[in-house]
């Protein structure tokens, strides 16, 4: 086996979930686990963003409900819940009520195929640390975030209102965008372990995360996760000062709080699933992993090595928060269409000529390399667009410096102007001088020559 194989070729047969001693209520109870685990780090996580957010801002944040402010987060959802539940006038009833269902519950489906570890003991029973498995178990997030999509241009359209309504196809246009590229995103991670079950995908690798041959991948997702759950700089739908709030401006009590709650389980659902293609799932790093033959790789350690990675990717969201500026929507839907869109395809070819070369299709010759053999092909494929990259950026900023220069030179204000050359007073900017015009003249003389009747001239007659 040559080197580029011993880096990037998944294990002989990835190893599925065991669900055959799993009775039904074991299944209901593991449910309930996951919904416990997801509200705990919803109340988490929002305390940990707005306390992280004020330290970056040089404010306190939360500090007065519970000790370090960490009840804070509850005493605001009862507030919520006990609120007066104001629905407006022209509000369809039952759509504006089954919207917020949607679109939190969607987040709960989609984070019940996440292994948060191997096989444990539970309740007299051996069973996976995961609700479900299935063949394609990493393309059911796609879908059910199509899904959720429903819930939230439902939410717009059934308020009555204007600004709801511009929110919501707002937010589904820029959903439905980042999803056409999130979706091929995870076909680098496919190939190399040669299945689409989570479960599989994260035992077909333990040794070197996806992250590393899957590079590009990763980067794509991230940006495309970010877009996915209206966060910033991407929270578009809820521009407050463009579109006033978004989908659930007229939303209130309850009904946002399932909205509030929807967007944060989204927030840990992206992450869970970004932790179980790119970085080993609950698998335990690799130097931690060797510490007494894999005993910390096992059991219920690998749920805090889930948690561990789950919640750094929850940093990444507090701080972009923290930091970066809100994007202009034009930029962010052009950045969406034209850059990540073809940059994923073309991403997705390239790994498939990696996986063919280093497979042997293209011959067999290699070329040794740091103490390695690497196939001739896979170096072409990876040496092709490392020059063709570079080259193309090189052009595309020569050529946006060049119109830049072009506009620059047809923008050089005159010396003169002629106010009336358009046939309309024009102001002169400053430093210009005006010129006479013979519009001006024309217009100047005209009641002189013409012997027209002024107002002047009308009292003069009218006092004669």
């Amino acid at each position: 086996m040559t080197g580029l194989s011993l880096l990037i070729a998944a294990a002989d047969k990835p190893v599925a979930a065991d669900f055959s001693d799993t009775p039904l209520w074991l299944s209901l109870v593991k449910a309930l686990f996951l919904f416990v685990y997801l509200l705990v780090s919803v109340l988490l996580v929002i305390w940990f963003e707005r306390r992280v957010i004020g330290r970056m801002q040089q404010r306190p944040g939360p500090n007065r409900t519970g000790p370090f402010g960490l009840l804070q987060t509850l005493a605001d959802g009862m507030k919520s819940m006990l609120k007066e539940d104001v629905r407006p006038k022209a509000a369809d009833a039952l759509i504006f009520t089954i919207a917020p269902v949607i679109f939190a519950s969607m987040a709960f489906v989609a984070f019940s195929i996440m292994p948060l570890g191997g096989m444990v003991w539970m309740f007299g029973h051996h069973t996976p640390l995961q609700l479900t498995d299935l063949p394609v178990a990493a393309l059911l997030v796609l879908a059910v975030a199509g899904v959720a999509a429903y819930g939230i241009v439902l939410g717009g359209w059934s308020a009555g209102s204007t600004y709801p309504l511009l929110g919501g196809l707002r937010a589904t246009a820029q959903l439905i965008s980042y999803e056409i590229a999130m979706g091929p995103a995870p076909v680098a991670v496919f190939m190399y372990s040669g299945s689409m079950s989570t479960s599989e995908i994260v035992a077909a690798r333990a040794d070197l995360w996806y992250i590393i041959p899957a590079c590009v991948s990763f980067v794509i997702y991230v940006i495309t996760m970010v877009g996915e759950t209206n966060r910033l700089p991407f929270d578009l739908a809820e521009g407050e000062g463009e579109i006033v709030g978004g989908y659930f401006t007229e939303y209130s009590g309850m009904r946002f709080m399932m909205f509030f709650l929807g967007e944060y389980i989204n927030m840990f659902t992206v992450s869970a699933l970004a932790t179980t293609l790119f970085l080993g799932g609950w698998q335990a790093p690799p130097g931690i992993a060797a510490i007494g033959d894999g005993m910390l790789n096992t059991g219920w350690w690998g749920l805090l090595w889930f948690s561990v990675k789950l919640w750094m990717f929850m940093y990444f969201f507090v701080w972009l928060r923290g930091t970066l500026p809100r994007t202009r929507y034009d930029q962010f839907m052009r950045f969406g269409w034209k850059f990540l869109i073809p940059v994923t395809v073309a991403w997705v070819i390239a790994v498939a000529f990696i996986r063919g070369a280093d497979a042997g299709f293209f011959g067999d010759g290699t070329v040794g390399l740091f103490g390695l053999s690497f196939p001739i092909s896979s170096l072409i494929i990876v040496a092709v667009p490392a020059v063709i990259v570079p080259g193309s950026t090189w052009i595309w900023e020569n050529k946006v410096e060049a119109g830049a220069r072009a506009r620059e030179e047809e923008s050089v204000v005159p010396d003169e102007i002629d106010p009336w050359a358009e046939g309309y007073p024009v102001p002169p900017m400053p430093g210009q001088r005006l010129v006479e015009s013979r519009g001006a003249t024309a217009i100047d003389t005209k009641p002189a020559t013409t012997g027209a009747a002024t107002p002047a001239r009308q009292e003069e007659q009218h006092r004669g």
